[in-house]
């Protein structure tokens, strides 16, 4: 019997509903549930943690000395090598002290005659004491040797200073170096005339076995670090800070932090920090920026999160995937301070014994059941 093609096609749709409606046990399917999804988890747990801080600095020397002539004159000799190490109290330069030396014997000769003058009025001053006693000179004639003897002695006094100046002077035309380091290049030359107390130093000496490092730290991030140590309480944290090159290598010498500026910049809203550096090998030179990690105290209880297991919404809110009691998962709102290394450090929305998911985001979402398939220990 044949069957005309619409009734064939009426009973092929009939037999593939059938069969779609039948199940192996002749009854409708129902929806199949997904099983658990593994995952891999972080237990978080509450431990004390050292605050540091890794901010930007600049090296500077602990000691710097200016070379200035005191006298002015024609630059004989220097002798020093530019670059070279000196010593306090080492003659860097020689002027032409001809005329520094006739002023001292000038000096000398003054003070020599004042002195003279000055044993006569003595001489003088002690008979007419005697005589005045036997009535011989009169008593005007008495004080006027008196006075003479005085003026004497303010006369040799002012030789005595002026042959001291005359000799400080001609010290002057040989110019020591003020501090023992490191000195630069000389800006003058042999046969140069240089005054007294010239705007521009003859050379440069910086102490460098020791330096500075001096970086700055904004007020706003020492307000947020004083709130994170009282809410977690201090401890003792140490004060050595560690430098960093500017190739990235770590400086071997630890420094120590000396003070913290009193004064906020208006400006720029930072202070300065004060870092001072062993330098024996003079590896750090003054004007090099390094990045000076600094341990700013020690926050007691404090959560760390793993930073894989936070991730941010659309609107930059920090979120967390955790495992709940039900073996669901939930979305946690999360407020972090700064990051600790791999991990942030967690203000609200986590707490102590919280399974963090950090592998398996992908294939997971609120409300799903999960199943921790291995702990991380991080």
């Amino acid at each position: 019997m044949r069957l005309s093609p619409t009734r064939a096609a009426a009973a092929a749709l009939s037999l593939i509903v059938a069969y779609a409606l039948s199940g192996c046990g002749g009854g409708p399917a129902g929806p199949q549930s997904m099983p658990p999804m593994p995952v891999t988890v972080v237990k978080l747990k509450t431990g004390a943690v050292d605050l540091q801080r890794e901010l930007p600095g600049l090296v500077s020397a602990r000691m710097v000395a200016e070379v200035r002539p005191q006298v002015g004159g024609i630059v004989k000799r220097i002798l020093f090598q530019e670059g070279g190490r000196v010593v306090a109290g080492q003659r860097l330069y020689e002027l032409d002290d001809a005329l520094y030396r006739a002023a001292e014997r000038s000096a000398e000769a003054a003070r020599m005659r004042a002195q003279a003058g000055l044993e006569s009025a003595r001489n003088s001053a002690d008979r007419a004491i005697e005589l005045i006693k036997a009535h011989m000179v009169s008593q005007q004639d008495n004080d006027n040797l008196q006075a003479a003897y005085h003026q004497a002695q303010a006369d040799l006094a002012s030789a005595q200073a002026a042959e001291d100046t005359a000799r400080i002077n001609l010290e002057y035309a040989h110019i020591p170096a003020p501090i023992s380091g490191r000195i630069g290049k000389s800006s003058v030359t042999a046969g140069a005339l240089v005054v007294a107390n010239q705007p521009e130093a003859l050379a440069t000496i910086q102490h460098l076995d020791e330096v500075y490092v001096d970086v700055t730290q904004s007020s706003s991030e020492w307000l947020q670090l004083q709130q994170e140590l009282s809410a977690g309480g201090q401890g003792d944290g140490s004060r050595d800070v560690k430098i960093v090159l500017e190739d990235g290598s770590v400086y071997p010498q630890p420094g120590k932090l000396q003070f913290s500026d009193v004064t906020v910049q208006p400006g720029t809203g930072s202070f300065l920090l004060r870092v001072l550096v062993p330098n024996p090998n003079n590896l750090l030179l003054p004007g090099t920026y390094v990045r000076a990690t600094i341990s700013e105290g020690v926050l007691k209880n404090a959560l760390l999160a793993p930073q894989r297991g936070i991730t941010r919404d659309p609107r930059g809110n920090a979120t967390a995937m955790v495992v709940g009691k039900d073996g669901k998962v939930e979305l946690r709102n999360v407020v972090t301070a700064r990051a600790v290394g791999d991990q942030w450090l967690v203000v609200s929305g986590l707490a102590a014994g919280d399974q963090v998911i950090v592998e398996g985001l992908q294939k997971i979402g609120p409300g799903a059941p999960v199943q921790v398939a291995a702990t991380d220990p991080k």
